[in-house]
């Protein structure tokens, strides 16, 4: 499995849960993020590698990599596409894993739309891509945006198991949710909080991360619904 990240953080607040879900499941699992995330008020190129390695040990990741593409003007451009589907080849996932394709945010948009094309790139015949085709059987949309919106998921992965950890995860990143934030209730997390535990409650669980899909998502049999 790899989650495709637009900046370092945007994997764990989307899908840490799942991610700790699939690891505890066996399977492996990786995170490219495509940049670095900065600048921004309270990071730096260190500071963020540094949480990044953090975040990556609380999630037990069997991989994490980075793209270096250029953050705040990330685009879907052929050279970008190109090293985004030569890393797929290389790597062979059965998954993908991206945003999800509506947000405020461009590099965001960027992203998906990036995945999209590499994961098509990706399978071709006759190119100088490094490594064999591959084309990766699905691609999932986590939600880590911008908008102000209640989105209709294709599914909602019950992560109550998993909640304590995303939150340490997450909160790996102090430059981005502790420096600068408001102190006042609610806080970021706090509002992280209540946002888990809505999609908890729309399947009936304490908290849960929901996903998209372009495509139909097939079940072949009903034992694993909650």
């Amino acid at each position: 499995m790899l989650i495709v990240a637009p900046h370092p953080d945007d994997a764990e607040l989307g899908m840490g849960g799942s991610i700790l879900k699939l690891k505890q499941e066996g399977l492996r699992v990786g995170v490219l993020d495509l940049t670095s995330g900065e600048p921004t008020p309270h990071g730096s190129e260190e500071i963020r590698r540094l949480e990044t390695v953090n975040a990556t040990e609380a999630l037990q990741l069997d991989l994490r990599e980075n793209l270096g593409l250029p953050n705040r003007s990330l685009e879907a451009n052929l050279e970008s596409r190109h090293q985004l589907a030569g890393f797929i080849r290389q790597t062979r996932p059965r998954w993908l894993f991206a945003p999800y394709w509506v947000d405020a945010h461009p590099d965001h948009v960027a992203a998906t739309e990036l995945v999209e094309g590499a994961r098509f790139w990706a399978k071709l015949t006759k190119t100088d891509l490094p490594g064999e085709p591959w084309h990766p059987e699905r691609i999932f949309n986590y939600f880590s945006i911008h908008l102000k919106l209640v989105p209709q998921p294709a599914f909602v992965v019950d992560i109550s198991q998993q909640w304590s950890q995303k939150l340490h995860a997450i909160k790996c990143y102090q430059s981005q949710f502790a420096m600068g934030s408001r102190a006042e209730s609610p806080t970021f997390f706090d509002q992280l909080e209540s946002e888990a535990a809505y999609w908890g409650k729309s399947i009936g669980t304490a908290y849960g991360e929901p996903f998209a899909s372009r495509e139909p998502v097939g079940l072949s049999d009903l034992n694993s619904l909650v």
